[in-house]
């Protein structure tokens, strides 16, 4: 297989006539400013808006998987609690600690902190979720979760590396469409997150694997019926792997490119430096090129940094990206997205009034949570625990401080990894208790239906 794109990235220079050209427009866009309005909006990229926050703070060292992000730093969660905090909190005494130097000669763009403030918004408030059936059993850690135009499901399956389908027809009938080529399980890599073209006129997905010396994301043809994987073709490799902080959600935005969660594959420090794959949120054209818009001339791939390890990835209806994030061993967390913008890991875990991080929307103690799967209903974000087997329902409407977040199905069916919207608006839910962490019961892993509330 040929990638269509390989790391590492290579700095591509501007023509000499650009400077020229960027003075005149620059002379111009001044000029036609001393007579603008106040308040002019322009365009801006998915994921941009002035929905901004403060910034972030525990000091931290990598090393926890998954399953396990440690207790609580003893003294660390003041002002966490297990409905999950807001980004406000009172400044930590590591927030004096100095970053580790960045060996890169990427400038990151200023990002703007503002406070969140909700649009107007008439979808009426979700207070919970009932399990109203279960959709499949005996499946081995499923990852991935998406839909197809005509309603089928395809499925991951991290640890057997294969693509299965579910029937959109009564019965939910699950049959295998094929073993992804080069998947080589460990850990906590595999076959991991999945997305769906939505557009593409002959079935066609991309898949997030780990292969024998990195993470790679492909695209996969399926024939008409989603029986067989006709092609696979890498678009994007290098991605760093390790046994455990992989990342691996993948999402096509509404703007058609595709973004992608990686983790800092435990070389935390490199989570801050652009010339580093891991610990970012890249973003990629359908045809694994960098997309255009990106915030850094030299790094085109990254779209934000400074992350541990993004396993959750959902645009909400206006737009906007949220990430669900593990942390080490003080908080996981829910973060609002921006462009170049940094989130602030290994140097903060959780919040600080620290201007150079963006701060997490909200933050729990990693033994509530350990967050994979993410999903936006409303104004309602949904968050899959895994160490902390529960859904979260976290509102997205009012400032973060004003919101508390609700924990459901606490315990009741163990470790929780994907959470989708299905077409007919209901939720599908994976379970993860066969991926050696869990206690799997008779019928693990499943898929349940949920009913909002």
């Amino acid at each position: 297989m040929t990638a269509r794109y390989r790391h590492p990235i290579q700095a591509r220079r501007p023509p000499a006539t650009a400077a020229v050209t960027l003075a005149v427009a620059v002379t111009m866009l001044l000029a036609a400013c001393t007579s603008a309005p106040t308040g002019t909006s322009t365009n801006t990229p998915p994921g941009t808006s002035s929905d901004g926050s403060s910034s972030a703070g525990v000091t931290s060292s990598a090393g926890s998987s998954e399953s396990l992000s440690g207790s609580t730093t003893p003294g660390a969660a003041s002002g966490a609690s297990s409905a999950g905090s807001s980004a406000v909190a009172p400044p930590s005494s590591a927030e004096s600690s100095t970053a580790p130097p960045v060996t890169t000669s990427h400038v990151a763009p200023t990002v703007t902190d503002a406070p969140i403030i909700a649009s107007p918004t008439t979808a009426a408030p979700i207070t919970g979720v009932a399990v109203t059936g279960t959709i499949a059993t005996g499946l081995t850690t499923p990852w991935g979760l998406g839909f197809l135009p005509d309603g089928t499901a395809l499925v991951t399956e991290r640890d057997t590396g294969k693509l299965l389908a579910i029937a959109a027809g009564p019965g939910h009938a699950v049959r295998t469409v094929g073993t992804v080529t080069g998947v080589v399980p460990g850990g906590e890599g595999g076959l991991l997150g999945l997305a769906v073209d939505p557009k593409a006129a002959t079935p066609t997905v991309y898949v997030y694997y780990t292969a024998s010396g990195d993470n790679r994301i492909a695209r996969l043809n399926l024939n008409t019926g989603a029986t067989k994987i006709t092609g696979q073709r890498d678009i994007l490799t290098g991605i760093p792997k390790a046994s455990v902080h992989n990342g691996g959600r993948i999402a096509i935005g509404p703007d058609g490119d595709l973004y992608i969660g990686t983790g800092d594959a435990t070389d935390s420090d490199r989570a801050q430096q652009l010339d580093y794959l891991g610990g970012k949120i890249l973003r990629i054209t359908l045809d694994g090129e960098p997309a255009p818009g990106n915030p850094f001339r030299n790094a085109p791939l990254v779209y934000s940094y400074g992350h541990r390890n993004v396993q959750g990835l959902a645009f909400d209806a206006r737009g906007r990206l949220w990430a669900s994030e593990f942390g080490q061993s003080a908080y996981d967390e829910l973060n609002l997205i921006k462009p170049g913008g940094n989130y602030g890991w290994p140097i903060v875990e959780g919040p600080s009034d620290n201007p150079k991080f963006v701060a997490p929307y909200k933050y729990w103690p990693t033994s509530d949570a350990s967050p994979s799967g993410l999903a936006v209903v409303g104004e309602t974000a949904f968050m899959a625990a895994l160490r902390g087997t529960r859904l979260w329902l976290i509102p997205l409407s009012g400032s973060p401080g004003a919101t508390t977040p609700k924990a459901q199905l606490t315990g009741t069916y163990g470790r929780l990894r994907t959470v989708v919207v299905a077409p007919d608006g209901s939720l599908w839910l994976t379970t993860s208790n066969t991926d050696g962490r869990g206690d799997p019961k008779p019928g693990d892993d499943r898929i349940l239906q949920l009913r909002t509330d």
